[in-house]
């Protein structure tokens, strides 16, 4: 639910920097508790798989599913949040042009950038600074048999996580023992801190030479064939870390569609590896956003027989189940009495973003109003359609423009659907082909 006293806490120039964000379609990722409204049901069913299967062991794919508009981006912005909470580690993947789902070591890399917890920063080298500080009191007794005890056996604990890859784990120790050992013989600090940069690149993906490597006993970068298996090696560490898990969001999938057939081919490989692995992995949970076209398309899903095997019963079901693979945000839309609370968040935090007080312009009323007339035009559940609205209504209510004119309503809404529809194109465009 939105929370009032959260957006009396907003200063201006943050809730303007919402404002203009709204103005493009989306809500700023860590803004995203202020406008949770509705799909409680759907959440609550995944709050329970985090905490009560995915946090002791279990592992699942779901598919969020909705027409551009109807909220699957901010959907997964309020799952990401919820997995926060309850200490996991979060990545949030966006697929373009330079993130393509056909190429799963650049996903790889997109991830492990995107990393956050319970930590500061985002990124694979914060939560390796994150780890290095747990074992800082440690090392403040590195003279100590105790410690000696505990490093010799630390490189030994490390390969023993399950699904830990060898490189992955030599690379930890690698860390450590140039971050807290004392200089050889003629190494200098900058030849240390270089060696830690290198070190840094590797967590991230880079491509560093085996010259590099050789002194780390670390055989392989990243690369289209162990992209997998360092993921795996990632869920092991977090845990090892006491993380609860790993929650992997991978958001517009659709837009692999009008790719050509051997991409998209491609494309599809990966999310059915992807459901593959999840099968037999431990502590991770991933959510792909679609639009319903991948599942009823001839370029969608059922293009790639290997995947469709795998996911032809999705969608089936006349009757919605919450705990199904499909979290069908298409056929539970916000309510208008949802939608009304939503208007309010977005009269509150306009007020703060330009210092004015709209005095009850935008009410109960002229909201139901928006409500009724893009239900009239078959598209209330457009959730960005319908803050489009409102933010429009908001300019012209500060600008002195009365905001109740029923004749205006119309022509309003098809103004603001233009913008939508234009977005939609500009999304679904073939920028990404190779």
């Amino acid at each position: 639910m939105t929370s009032q006293t959260e957006i009396q806490q907003l200063k201006p120039f943050e809730a303007r920097a919402i404002v203009e964000s709204l103005r493009k379609g989306s809500v700023p990722i860590d803004y995203v508790p202020l406008f949770t409204v509705g799909r409680q049901k759907w959440l609550s069913f995944i709050e329970d798989d985090l905490e009560n299967y995915v946090a002791e062991g279990g592992s699942k794919v779901r598919f969020i599913n909705g027409d551009y508009g109807d909220g699957k981006t901010h959907f997964m912005s309020v799952v990401r949040h919820l997995a926060l909470q309850q200490g996991f580690v979060v990545s949030f993947v966006v697929l373009t042009r330079e993130v393509p789902v056909h190429k799963f070591e650049v996903i790889y890399q997109e991830l492990v950038r995107q990393l956050c917890g319970t930590f500061e920063g985002t990124g694979i080298r914060h939560l390796v600074d994150h780890w290095v500080s747990k074992l800082e009191a440690d090392f403040a007794q590195k003279d100590s048999a105790a410690f000696q005890e505990k490093w010799n056996g630390l490189n030994d604990t490390l390969r023993a996580l399950p699904g830990m890859d060898l490189n992955f784990a030599n690379a930890l120790t690698a860390f450590i023992d140039q971050k807290y050992n004392a200089l050889a013989d003629g190494e200098t600090q900058e030849e240390r801190t270089r060696n830690l940069e290198v070190l840094y690149q590797w967590f991230e993906g880079g491509k560093i030479t085996k010259r590099e490597l050789k002194p780390f006993q670390i055989f392989e970068s990243l690369n289209k064939t162990n992209s997998k298996r360092f993921l795996t090696s990632l869920i092991a560490w977090v845990r090892h870390l006491d993380f609860k898990g790993f929650i992997l969001l991978m958001d517009e999938l659709e837009t692999i569609i009008p790719q050509s057939a051997s991409v998209r081919n491609a494309g599809y490989e990966n999310v059915r590896l992807l459901i593959d692995n999840t099968e037999q992995a431990q502590y991770l949970h991933i959510f792909f956003s679609i639009i319903p076209d991948v599942l009823a398309s001839e370029k969608g899903f059922k293009s790639y027989d290997a995947l469709w095997s795998r996911v032809r019963s999705v969608g089936e079901s006349k009757r919605l189940n919450y705990r199904s693979i499909l979290i069908d945000l298409h056929r539970t839309p916000l309510q208008t009495e949802e939608l009304v609370k939503l208007g309010y968040a977005l009269r509150q935090i306009h007020e703060i973003s330009y210092r004015w007080d709209s005095k009850g312009l935008i009410n109960d009323d002229l909201i139901k109003k928006i409500c009724k007339a893009q239900s009239q035009m078959g598209v209330l559940s457009e959730v960005r359609l319908f803050i489009k609205q409102v933010i429009r209504y908001l300019d012209m209510a500060e600008q002195g423009v009365a905001p109740d004119m029923e004749d205006d309503m119309t022509e309003q809404i098809v103004l603001s659907q233009k913008e939508v529809e234009q977005e939609k194109m500009e999304q679904l465009q073939p920028k990404w082909d190779s």
